[in-house]
């Protein structure tokens, strides 16, 4: 409170009235200079020299990183005055089509690129250049060579094959047979071959023979009903089967009594020698032959089982009738002589 005076006289009054009444100031908002933009960096542009005092060398190769350095550092965020800024130089090294980053993507594309082309041409390049080498020839290794081509067997032979096949193919298979129990025997086989292969009835081969008197006719023909059985239940033979191969015994002696041997009888229809043919291929081998029907038909008419083409065919293979072994085959050519 103060005292004032109106008209001449003193008067009590707050103090805050004595304060002079102004007029209402205009505050301007201060003008922020634009910031001058920097035209952008490339890496055939000049780099801009760092000041002396934050750099510790002023050649090209370490000014040229600064730009990165920055762009690392624009991703922390530094407040001033309550305010998040950002450093200009990141914007300007993540957006300029021409900058540091630019070319480096470039760089890493093109090395991409290129690690793609060396994938998609993995091992090609060495075939060819194996390909292109000129290799001389070894006189030496021609013994070799035709030594290895005259090994070659039938293409049925394979190195998957059992030895006992092998054996088989090498040592009996097309060699001519003249004794009528050996001829019985293969008769029998190759009727029991049938559904079959060859190795599961050369391996049971013995127990043909022991089951079979060794293939006796005569012993053979004078087996029982009780004996049929037996053979029938220890060989896993069908009972038909083993009563066909009985009465087969019997009607090779009735074919002795008339030929002297079965030797004379089946070898009559190939005029005693071996039928020699030419194939390269198994695929052109046939399954049965005219001649082999032939012998079938007369074989059934004199009251032969299981003696059908096939069978037939399969026998004068085996028994050496027919030469059948391939020309490429080294056995074809030994049979032949």
């Amino acid at each position: 409170m103060c005292n004032s005076k109106i008209n001449g006289r003193p008067v009590l009054q707050p103090a805050g009235n004595r304060v002079p009444i102004e007029p209402c100031r205009i505050v301007k908002k201060p003008v922020l200079k634009p910031i001058p933009s920097s035209p952008p960096l490339s890496p055939k542009s000049k780099p801009i020299n760092p000041s002396p005092n934050n750099s510790l060398n002023s050649t090209p190769e370490k000014t040229v990183a600064a730009p990165i350095i920055a762009q690392k550092k624009s991703k922390k965020l530094s407040n001033s005055g309550g305010q998040i800024m950002l450093p200009l130089d990141s914007f300007l090294t993540d957006t300029a089509p021409g900058s540091i980053a630019a070319a480096q993507r470039e760089q890493a594309l093109l090395m991409h690129a290129q690690r793609k082309m060396r994938i998609a041409h993995y091992g090609r390049t060495n075939a060819k250049l194996e390909a292109s080498k000129v290799v001389p020839i070894d006189h030496s290794s021609n013994g070799t060579n035709s030594s290895t081509q005259e090994e070659k067997r039938c293409s049925f032979i394979t190195p998957n094959s059992d030895p006992i096949y092998v054996a088989y193919h090498d040592e009996e298979w097309g060699v001519p047979v003249h004794e009528d129990k050996m001829l019985f025997e293969l008769l029998v086989l190759t009727g029991a071959q049938v559904g079959l292969d060859w190795t599961t009835i050369l391996k049971k081969r013995n127990d043909f023979r022991e089951a079979f008197a060794g293939f006796d006719a005569e012993l053979v023909a004078k087996f029982s009903e009780k004996r049929t059985a037996s053979i029938s239940i220890n060989q896993g033979m069908d009972v038909g089967r083993v009563r066909g191969i009985i009465d087969n015994a019997k009607r090779i002696l009735e074919v002795k009594k008339e030929f002297g041997s079965l030797d004379n009888y089946l070898w009559s229809f190939v005029n005693y020698n071996p039928i020699s043919t030419n194939y390269k291929s198994c695929r052109k081998i046939p399954v049965k032959t005219s001649k082999s029907e032939t012998i079938s038909k007369d074989l059934v008419r004199r009251g032969f089982r299981l003696v059908g083409p096939t069978v037939i065919h399969s026998f004068m293979q085996a028994a050496g009738l027919t030469n059948d072994h391939l020309l490429h085959c080294p056995r074809h050519h030994q049979l032949n002589n």
